[in-house]
């Protein structure tokens, strides 16, 4: 069946002059004259049996018909056009993987990792969009995600990595760590809290076998990045994945206080839909991935993570405890 779609060439001419709301402005960008866009865009109207703009004078302004149909083309426009451009810098060679990411896992586990996965197959290009909440394949272009395990992924298969567990962080270069003697210690630094996620510092406590009513005061920060960043800077002591502070334990940035754990109930998964279960480039991805956090869990279960104040300081012995509380 024919698709009911008018060219590619209109609806390109038509977003340029939706944007600038101008047909001279639209023709310098797209190097027309500015009868041909004219042209267009009447000629996208009678197909549409619709009017897009209102017309004043020698002015154009968008009407309703027009701004709604302009929102709803453009981000499919661009991605048109991203895929286009990542298959002629690929010239077809490999394969191209749409990966859904939430940013600060991504950003601070995957890619200091991903060369490996690149040595491995040069001619696999990965994409990274950003997705917070879990989603529905069907209607989108990612072909698999890395993201937390949630009920709400449907008709799809689900590759479990590892838990979250955060730990307590701090600068050892902006606080005296010797005078940490104890976790209760900690109640007199800023508490940084991962906004949502305010009730983690009490049940730390709570594991670390210390009643504390400061442990809901403190400062709050959007992302762990931002946590991790305050924390770097002195401003307080931050609860964070411990995967997430791995450059900043090893270069001596940040230091373990207590290795006291809490488990959230949160695990990380790659997921993808059923109808990608085999694709050449999603089984690579997934199987790559999979050794890798193998890999991650051998050498943290081993103690191959950089050290604690524990290693830093004469400070008492450390307890190392993981609970699995609920979030």
């Amino acid at each position: 069946m024919k698709r009911k779609i008018p060219s590619t060439v209109a609806l390109s001419i038509f977003e340029a002059a939706a944007r600038h709301e101008n047909f001279a402005r639209a023709a310098d960008e797209l190097c027309l004259s500015e009868s041909a866009v004219s042209r267009q865009i009447s000629a996208l109207e009678t197909y549409l049996d619709a009017k897009l703009f209102t017309r004043v004078g020698r002015q154009v302004v968008l009407n309703d018909a027009g701004r709604y149909y302009a929102n709803r083309i453009a981000p499919h426009l661009e991605e048109i056009e991203l895929h286009t451009q990542t298959l002629m810098a690929n010239r077809g060679a490999g394969g191209i993987l749409e990966l859904a990411v939430i940013p600060t896992f991504s950003s601070r586990w995957l890619l200091p990792r991903l060369h490996e996965f690149r040595a491995l197959h040069p001619d696999i290009t990965i994409n990274f969009s950003e997705k917070p909440e879990p989603f529905l394949f069907r209607g989108t272009h990612f072909d698999a995600a890395l993201h937390f395990d949630h009920p709400a992924w449907t008709g799809v298969v689900k590759l479990e990595l590892f838990d979250e567990e955060v730990v307590p962080v701090l600068s050892p270069h902006h606080h005296d760590l010797g005078s940490l003697r104890n976790p209760a210690d900690l109640g007199h630094l800023t508490l940084l809290h991962k906004a949502g996620k305010n009730d983690v510092w009490r049940r730390w406590f709570e594991t670390a076998g210390v009643r504390d009513d400061r442990a809901l005061r403190g400062m709050r920060f959007e992302l762990y990045s931002m946590v991790i960043e305050a924390a770097c800077a002195g401003l307080g002591v931050g609860l964070v994945p411990r995967f997430y502070v791995d450059r900043e334990l090893k270069r001596g940035d940040l230091a373990i206080p207590f290795d006291i754990a809490v488990k959230h109930a949160k695990r990380y998964c790659v997921v993808y839909p059923e109808y990608k279960k085999d694709s050449p480039v999603v089984i690579a991805f997934r199987d790559w991935v999979e050794g890798l956090a193998q890999r991650f869990l051998r050498e943290h279960s081993a103690g191959l993570s950089a050290p604690s104040l524990a290693d830093m300081a004469p400070v008492a012995p450390r307890r190392r405890e993981v609970v699995s509380t609920p979030e």
